[in-house]
């Protein structure tokens, strides 16, 4: 109720202070305030309060209105127009040379400051500011495709956002049957690594005892999840997704689960990409679920490999591949068709190898950063969970054949290691695996020939 009535408030503010913009607009000597980048220079030079906040409203609204050029445009004045104050900067580097302070340090620092970042501060006071912001940012994402430069607002985004989005302001709820409808409206919309076709199926989802779902909430978009996962409960660690997702599926009993399963986990706001939520997310849900079943004994995720069919496909045209020898190649061939998971004795041939160069990908297949290759398995190893288990098949959807062959993976968060194993990832990238996975490594002979020479 308080939420709501400062929010009012906060939209009669500036509503109010529109009103005189707009009227102060009318006269000729302020015609010029009609362009975007003149009114975010009056934001910033310091009016009171209430006309601030009515500033900041009309530039999100106009700012809105823009198509793609304008858009691009008013992109550029914040990286130039709304740049450093290098005048600024020089004199308070001088002043920290002549008379080293706190005073002159803390000068220094608000002086290293690009202007932009005071005007966003500034935009968030506008009723929705934060929600704008963020969707500013998602077009911002769109438009760094072709302009690498941009990327320099891009990083004051993200930094004002890992503080504005810090674990201190989330608040953790679970979803289920009774949640609003217009949220679990949202959980339909947003979910990103299995399709939910419809009511029925979300209700299988969230509603039966053996079944959780989670998310982050922040009070400034209000019932906008930014994070969410989905949770089994089952006896054993999964191989495959389709007995999870099953209609015809059986129930199991809490309190007879051994393993709390993470079989899906969407990040819902593109704007806040790079603002992690989801270690966050995991170690609170494991927190949870611990208390109310206290049986569990594993957490795990049963994860996509979104990468891998890319990566194989690369390999596999390879002559000199390290993770593919020619017998390997020609057996995989076999994966241009897409159902030969569904073919036993194909099946079987295909396994093997598959899941031998799965192995080399996970474990040393690096980006130009020396970081995993593949996008889920950096967040999760990153958390400080284990490389588990391979799992082919695991999933046979269109998409995840496309994406993977239908490869899927156990990450395994054991709540002694998951700090030691973050610390190794983090400090010298360090990939802590089961023996089932790296024992399935094959060196190849040309790889080891120089050494035994």
């Amino acid at each position: 109720m308080n939420t709501a009535f400062f929010s009012e408030l906060l939209q009669s503010i500036a509503d109010r202070g529109r009103a005189l913009i707009l009227r102060d607009r009318r006269e000729p000597a302020q015609q010029r305030s009609a362009d975007l980048v003149e009114l975010c220079e009056a934001l910033l030079s310091g009016r009171g309060e209430a006309s601030g906040v009515a500033l900041a409203r009309e530039i999100l609204l106009r700012y809105g209105e823009l198509t793609i050029g304008p858009r691009i445009a008013f992109f550029e004045a914040l990286l130039t127009t709304f740049g450093y104050d290098r005048g600024r900067i020089d004199a308070a580097v001088a002043a920290w040379r002549q008379t080293p302070s706190d005073a002159t340090a803390a000068e220094l620092q608000r002086a290293a400051e690009p202007r932009r970042l005071e005007l966003f501060r500034r935009l968030n006071l506008a009723p929705g500011g934060t929600a704008a912001l963020v969707h500013m940012r998602e077009q911002l994402l769109d438009a760094m495709d072709h302009r690498d430069d941009l990327r320099l607002i891009d990083a004051d985004f993200v930094h004002l956002f890992s503080s504005w989005f810090n674990r201190g302001f989330l608040v953790l709820r679970r979803i289920d049957w009774s949640t609003p409808a217009a949220i679990l409206q949202k959980i339909i919309q947003y979910e990103a690594v299995h399709e939910i076709r419809d009511w029925d199926e979300l209700r299988r989802r969230i509603d039966p005892p053996d079944r959780r779902c989670y998310a982050f909430f922040h009070p400034a978009l209000v019932d906008e999840p930014l994070i969410f996962v989905e949770v089994a409960l089952t006896r054993e660690i999964p191989e495959a997704i389709e007995p999870i997702l099953s209609d015809k599926r059986n129930i199991v009993e809490p309190r007879r689960a051994t393993t709390a399963v993470f079989y899906s986990i969407t990040n819902c706001q593109r704007g806040l990409n790079g603002v992690s939520f989801g270690h966050f997310l995991i170690k609170q849900v494991v927190e949870d679920v611990s208390r109310e079943v206290p049986r569990l004994s594993a957490f795990v995720t049963l994860s996509p490999a979104p990468n891998f069919a890319q990566w194989l496909k690369r390999e596999r045209a390879n002559a000199d591949s390290l993770a593919l020898d020619e017998d390997d190649r020609a057996v995989l061939a076999a994966l241009d068709d897409a159902n030969c998971w569904s073919i036993p004795e194909i099946a079987e041939r295909v396994r093997e190898p598959l899941l031998r160069a799965a192995a080399w990908y996970y474990m040393r297949a690096r980006n130009g950063r020396g970081l995993p290759l593949d996008s889920v398995a950096r967040f999760h190893l990153g958390n400080g969970a284990r490389l588990e288990r391979l799992n082919w098949p695991g999933d046979t959807s269109e998409r995840a054949l496309a994406q993977s062959y239908g490869l899927m993976v156990n990450y395994l968060y054991d709540l002694g290691y998951i700090e030691r194993n973050h610390e190794a990832y983090a400090q010298q990238r360090a990939i802590v695996a089961s023996s089932a996975v790296t024992r399935l490594i094959r060196t190849p002979t040309r790889e080891i020939a120089p050494i035994l020479g």
